[in-house]
């Protein structure tokens, strides 16, 4: 008998494999509380903080500082529009509390913007000109104003106020890995503005690294915009990397989606030798741990990527992780948009078959015409969104047989 393939073998490339550590705590420990008051004294799980005040005129300074790590993707993806812009330059000028702005000293004197990067951008942007004041309620004559244009006492007024910031300090961790844990758990803890941030979200702005960066340059592939129903990069966004309004109107792209499908690519070649605890929790520690990969490995993880998700483009069309379903009273029909069910094996069992894009391109009118009777035999392993293993190994089988039969008819 021919040895299952997904069983025991992924074919990684030299230096792919990582050995992935579980940092989760033991939530069922029991301590009694002489011992819990002398780990509050010595100080575990405490956050050092320090709080500072930046006069406003000084906050475009910052912004263009080699101190200040601006991660700008969520920042992108959550742009600002002018109208939200004014209403916070009037809430200074009315000098309403603002909240303050979170700040993570990864080394000494270097801080990352942990929360408050709007803020901190449309204060730049309003002190430089590239912004006028729009839908004032209270300052309603300030309308159609620059920060240039602004009556001497106005500009006078918003100079004297102040940004507050709360910053976490290095001395918080003893190590690295602590470093991030708590910096997780603080981050996750903010009220972001109000928005309720999606993983990827979360993990762009915890584990930015070169993967990181690479998943989201990734997440402009044209063939994976198509099939997932993303605006495609155009010219404009290419050169002068300005967003379209359409672009940040699409759900997937706001909240990060296109990039963690990108990550799941990745993170799926090794799934089977990393199988307990859920999903979220391994693409976390994927992409903590394949951010210090060498970039060697990341250029052939990009390649690879790029080939599968053209491969996959050519022959299945933008349909491609459309499943066909069964529904009681209509029949079967198309489930209308993409899923993940179909996207992990299917962009995992293509990328096996690219080095025989040609033979497969050759015979993709075979391959799509028969894809409903594909779904409709093996219905039972696509009908829910089961993540164990067996069902991993299944569908993964299952279109890996698909492929093969097709190439050897």
């Amino acid at each position: 008998m021919k040895p299952d393939p997904f069983s025991h073998h992924m074919d990684l490339f030299p230096g792919e494999l990582l050995a992935l550590t579980d940092t989760e705590s033991d939530n069922e420990a029991r301590l009694s509380d002489e011992l819990i008051n002398q780990k509050y004294i010595k100080g575990d799980v405490r956050i050092v903080t320090e709080q500072a005040r930046y006069p406003l005129s000084s906050v475009p300074s910052m912004v263009q500082s080699q101190d200040y790590e601006l991660n700008p993707e969520f920042q992108r993806r959550h742009r600002w529009d002018n109208l939200k812009k004014s209403r916070l330059i009037e809430s200074f000028i009315m000098n309403v509390p603002i909240p303050p702005i979170f700040l993570y000293e990864d080394r000494f004197s270097h801080y990352e913007v942990m929360d408050g990067l709007q803020r901190m951008t449309a204060i730049y942007e309003f002190y430089t000109d590239r912004f006028s004041l729009e839908g004032l309620e209270e300052w309603p004559e300030l309308n159609g104003r620059l920060y240039s244009d602004l009556p001497e006492q106005i500009k006078r007024g918003i100079d004297r106020r102040y940004l507050s910031s709360i910053i976490l300090l290095q001395e918080t961790a003893k190590d690295e890995t602590e470093a991030t844990r708590l910096k997780q758990l603080v981050f996750e803890r903010i009220n972001s503005g109000g928005i309720k941030l999606e993983p990827q979200e979360s993990r762009n702005a915890i584990y930015n690294g070169p993967l990181n960066k690479m998943c989201i340059r990734l997440a402009r592939t044209p063939a994976l915009c198509l099939m997932w129903g993303i605006p495609a990069p155009t010219e404009v966004e290419l050169h002068e990397s300005v967003l379209s309004d359409e672009l940040l109107a699409n759900e997937t792209f706001r909240k990060m989606d296109d990039v963690e499908l990108v990550l799941r690519f990745f993170a799926y070649r090794q799934r089977l030798k990393h199988p307990e605890g859920s999903l979220k929790d391994y693409l976390d520690q994927y992409l903590k741990s394949g951010n210090l990969y060498s970039s060697e490995v990341l250029a052939q993880l990009e390649q690879l990527f790029v080939r599968t998700v053209d491969l996959v483009h050519d022959i299945l069309g933008e349909k491609a992780f459309w499943l066909w379903r069964r529904r009681k009273v209509s029949g079967w029909g198309w489930f209308a948009r993409p899923t993940t069910v179909l996207y992990d094996p299917i962009m995992y069992v293509f990328s096996r078959y690219v080095d025989q894009a040609s033979e497969l391109s050759d015979k993709s009118e075979v391959i799509r015409s028969g894809i409903t009777d594909f779904y409709e035999k093996h219905y039972d392993q696509f009908e829910g969104r089961y993540t164990n293993i067996s069902n991993i190994v299944e569908r993964n089988r299952l279109f890996d047989e698909l492929l093969a039969k097709t190439l050897s008819a």
